[in-house]
């Protein structure tokens, strides 16, 4: 006879605290904005500062190797400090580095602006799922970590563009301003709507070894890198790769439409990562790599791009939320610690898409980028497959509380 696992029941608010979770979402739409602006501007940036487009293109550069190097020892550094206060320190840093960057006029100076920003932007994703979690009952918090992170897929789908069209109409310098206008904003709104929290106890806090050898931790990590790596291989290079089908003009509209599709697709996480997580992991690496292979038989044809590039949004879209939320459950109390990690293996995967992709179309082409994402889903399935006691757990997350 099988025992019987009953889900614990908490008494739970019917109401989110939405006003509050969506400035979480803001902050996250601020880090993107603030990571992307100057891809589309270079350049207006580079004839500005007198320096190559290439050059300009360090700015990007720079900031992800702020988040990459200071996540980790920033989120260690503040585990006693009350969390708004936190918050607001990260928020803080956007104003100040994105308005040294609009003043500035001297290259150097511009590179340590933005990587002062990456490492801001480190310390806000790694504070924000925690952040979300803590607002809500456990019951809520698959819902309300889809609500914090929607600001990413909006601003990746029409903040990107819209900045790019504003920094093109105005300059660069004043988009960069208006960016600094909306988080003092942001700043205002976080001490209006989002509630306080204390940090850990002395004797709470958890050195990252520990966290990183939490049964489960390696595991949901492990998703994130090859998930990642096999997305941004496709979505850095998806103009070379749509260009066969005769659609590289088009590439606007079709990253508008991974966007759109990848808010239905955190719509829908939002209804299944309580009670189906590992499921919802699964289901969507093993859709990604059935577009992936319907993307390396037709991808000369207009429609499967099309179709192909929906489908793949929308099992992208709840990949945030899925895999934090996992990595959160695993990581318990030192899920802060863990949730810094997450932003290194993320970032990380960035750029090795960037890099793994760009050696394939050097090598083999863009006609290879579908190969290469199935065999990286692949990794993910199988690590994701056998995470089962620990990491992807089955059965409803409540259900799993000791």
């Amino acid at each position: 006879m099988n025992p019987t696992i009953t889900v614990p029941t908490q008494k739970t608010d019917a109401r989110l605290p939405i006003a509050g979770l969506l400035a979480l979402a803001m902050t996250g739409f601020i880090c993107i904005m603030t990571e992307t602006l100057p891809a589309g501007l270079l350049p207006e940036i580079g004839a500005g500062l007198h320096i190559s487009p290439a050059l300009a293109g360090q700015m990007v550069t720079a900031y992800a190797i702020g988040s990459l190097s200071a996540a980790i020892p920033l989120t260690l550094a503040t585990q006693r400090w009350r969390r708004r206060k936190v918050l607001l320190l990260a928020i803080i840093g956007f104003v100040v580095f994105n308005s040294i960057t609009a003043f500035s006029t001297h290259y150097g100076a511009t590179l340590v602006a933005r990587y002062g920003a990456g490492a801001a932007a480190g310390l806000a994703w790694a504070l924000l799922a925690g952040y979300a979690r803590r607002m809500v009952t456990r019951a809520q918090q698959g819902r309300a970590l889809a609500i914090a992170m929607v600001g990413t897929p909006i601003a990746l789908s029409l903040g990107v563009p819209a900045g790019t069209w504003l920094g093109a109409a105005v300059g660069w310098r004043l988009a960069f301003w208006i960016m600094s206008g909306l988080t003092m904003l942001l700043i205002a709104w976080v001490l209006a709507k989002v509630p306080d929290f204390p940090g850990a106890a002395h004797d709470e806090r958890l050195p990252f070894r520990h966290v990183l050898y939490m049964p489960g931790v390696r595991s949901v990590l492990g998703v994130v890198m090859a998930w990642m790596l096999a997305h941004n291989v496709l979505y850095t290079y998806i103009v070379p790769f749509v260009t066969p089908a005769g659609l590289a003009g088009q590439a606007d509209r079709i990253l508008l439409l991974f966007g759109v599709a990848a808010l239905v697709g955190i719509w829908l996480t939002s209804r299944t990562v309580d009670h189906a997580l590992r499921l919802s992991v699964l289901l969507s690496l093993a859709i990604f790599a059935v577009v992936a292979a319907a993307f390396a038989i037709g991808s000369a044809s207009p429609a499967v791009i099309m179709i192909g590039v929906t489908i793949w949004g929308l099992t992208f879209g709840g990949a945030a939320t899925l895999l934090q939320t996992a990595l959160a459950d695993a990581a318990g109390d030192g899920a802060d610690v863990a949730l810094s990690m997450n932003v290194v293996a993320w970032n990380s995967a960035i750029a090795g898409g960037g890099l793994l992709g760009g050696a394939l179309l050097d090598t083999w082409g863009a006609a290879s980028f579908p190969w290469a994402v199935m065999g990286l889903v692949a990794v993910g399935f199988l690590i994701a497959w056998q995470a089962r006691s620990h990491g992807f757990r089955p059965g409803h997350r409540l259900g799993h509380e000791s």
